[in-house]
């Protein structure tokens, strides 16, 4: 009789225990510092309730379909090779603050290939220059490239990106002077009269306007879905306003800062799970 009553008491502190992990706590508080290495999906929620659907632009439909029809394949066969690439970049930009979605950067730049060197002398995963990197604290020379090597790269790379974002605070606009260089970005922004990349992309190399797509068509190939990574400014303050139903002033001033990788939506009842 004891016995049963024992194991009654310890099932209920058992059944008590696990409804306050999964009900009682915040969704929050139940975050991944990363997603798991057998998938790249991250869900948006709103409200911690909703699934939010950031739609790819009207005027990128074609093209997304076209480039995704040509590489959808060798996409797949990137993420099934290289998890613990994946793995290993998503934690470096989370530990500095950063959207893990950036790792699909690094996809677009050299395929995760760390023998990648382009025909200007960029190498490795990150598609680093020689200067640029050594700026960034990373060793290159006739002994050692630590270009090559995945977290020392990726850390550089956190870097970069991140004072890109406080440069320009948009990721398209980040995505674009990554790869071309802050200098043309603003030569094609004085050029239209924008900091929109839809309006200055046709000032900017033509390599890195199809560039940026196709960081976002890979983005919404590993995805299905949009992220505050696709979006302009502009486009980002509107999509916050709509599902905030709040004013684009408002919206315009809370995502003044940096966004990391946890709270970047949450204060906006946006949560990346």
């Amino acid at each position: 009789m004891k016995f049963n009553l024992f194991n009654q008491i310890g099932l209920f502190a058992v059944l008590v225990f696990f409804f306050y992990q999964v009900v009682a706590q915040p969704h929050y508080e139940l975050l991944l510092p990363f997603v798991p290495k057998d998938t790249l999906v991250t869900k948006t929620k709103v409200n911690d309730s909703k699934t939010t659907i950031i739609p790819l632009q009207s005027n990128l439909h074609k093209y997304v379909d076209r480039y995704l029809d040509e590489n959808a394949a060798i996409l797949d066969l990137i993420k099934e090779r290289n998890g613990d690439k994946l793995k290993t970049i998503q934690q470096v930009l989370v530990k500095r603050g950063l959207p893990e979605g950036l790792m699909y950067l690094a996809i677009v730049e050299s395929e995760l290939k760390n023998r990648a060197t382009s025909r200007v002398g960029a190498a490795g995963i990150w598609q680093l220059m020689p200067e640029t990197a050594r700026t960034l604290g990373l060793q290159v020379n006739a002994k050692t490239d630590q270009r090559r090597l995945v977290y020392h790269s990726s850390i550089a790379a956190a870097k970069y990106l991140k004072t890109l974002y406080k440069e320009f605070d948009d990721w398209l606009l980040v995505v674009a002077a990554y790869n071309c260089g802050s200098g043309n970005v603003y030569k094609a922004i004085k050029k239209s009269g924008s900091r929109e990349f839809w309006k200055i992309q046709r000032y900017l190399p033509a390599e890195t306007s199809s560039h940026v797509k196709h960081f976002i068509a890979t983005h919404f190939h590993y995805e299905a879905n949009g992220s505050m990574l696709t979006l302009t400014k502009k486009e980002r303050n509107r999509f916050l306003a709509s599902v905030n139903k709040i004013g684009p002033e408002d919206a315009k001033q809370k995502t003044g800062s940096l966004p990391d990788s946890t709270t970047q939506l949450s204060s906006f009842g946006i949560v990346s799970q």
